[in-house]
């Protein structure tokens, strides 16, 4: 504010606002677009003021020179924006904006794939369906980082290419990894029933738990904030994006594809980073919570959907 920087949010088209308007993008003289999982605060990128422990939330960022992705970043920035503070009411957040698809850009060798979310649920082009697309096309291997994981889809997706002898690596926020809503804990085989003794509709966990599943240790506060998988060390998936319904049909999202296979090197490096210091399966503290859970409900009882 004591920049006179002009400033309006998700209300400003006479809402209540959508989900969460969760971009994070800048675009820079219609040139330069930089974005990721990174949100444009101190812990997001260099650690919690006051806590010398904190490292800050492990997130990426990437910069694309490159006026065609400016473009569309753009477009979708004004939509949002409308005319500012001009009394109109035309700023458009959530589902009132316009629907489009995916589009695809090239960025000088390199093919990307933007996505803005919300979509209807109706609409087949929604950001969960880009996804599972994507997955589906993984013949040896997909590499996850993930802060929230919710849509049970992408686990339906992942259990079919499991099948296929496609290896799978995921490392998961402890947070939110032991959650009840938590498609990790679909993956580890174990269900974790709600504090109200609610398990939710349609929930679907694997038989065989994954092997490859793990929670990184982080310093006290901090969190696993990526939004990334690698497919096939060849196409990498980005954003602010996260697996979840909430991410597909009510927030303000951006969801990237990209086909490099010189940028999936770097994911995978940092992948390595945090599966070298992971604890796999079931920690300690989820299997408390299961234990816990066990006593207090059984196996749950079904939430109506």
């Amino acid at each position: 504010l004591a920049a006179r920087v002009p400033l309006l949010d998700d209300t400003e088209d006479g809402s209540s606002g959508s989900g969460l308007m969760h971009h994070k993008f800048l675009v820079i003289d219609q040139t330069s677009v930089i974005t990721g999982s990174a949100n444009f605060t101190s812990s997001g990128v260099h650690g919690d003021a006051g806590q010398p422990s904190s490292r800050g939330n492990v997130n990426h960022l990437l910069r694309f020179n490159s006026p065609g992705l400016a473009s569309v970043f753009r477009k979708e920035f004004t939509q949002m924006w409308g005319d500012g503070h001009g009394g109109q009411q035309d700023s458009r957040f959530g589902l009132q904006k316009e629907s489009e698809g995916s589009q695809t850009v090239r960025v000088g060798n390199t093919q990307v794939e933007v996505l803005f979310s919300p979509h209807p649920k109706r609409n087949q082009g929604h950001g969960l369906n880009l996804l599972a697309k994507q997955l589906n096309k993984a013949r040896q291997r997909v590499d996850m980082a993930l802060f929230v994981f919710s849509a049970q889809q992408l686990t339906n997706v992942l259990r079919e290419q499991i099948k296929q002898g496609v290896e799978i690596r995921l490392v998961a926020d402890p947070g939110f990894a032991s959650r009840p809503f938590s498609e990790v804990l679909d993956l580890l085989g174990v269900t974790l029933p709600d504090h109200t003794c609610k398990v939710e509709a349609g929930n679907q966990p694997l038989d065989q738990p994954v092997q490859g599943i793990g929670t990184p240790r982080l310093a006290r506060g901090d969190k696993l904030h990526h939004k990334f998988a690698v497919i096939d060390n060849k196409t990498v998936i980005t954003g602010s994006f996260n697996w979840s319904p909430a991410a597909a049909h009510t927030n303000d999202e951006t969801l990237l594809v990209i086909h490099s296979p010189k940028i999936a090197a770097h994911f995978t490096r940092e992948m390595n980073r945090m599966w070298s210091s992971a604890e796999l399966g079931i920690t300690p503290h989820l299997q408390r919570k299961l234990e816990r859970q066990k006593i207090r409900c059984g196996d749950g009882v079904e939430r109506k959907q």
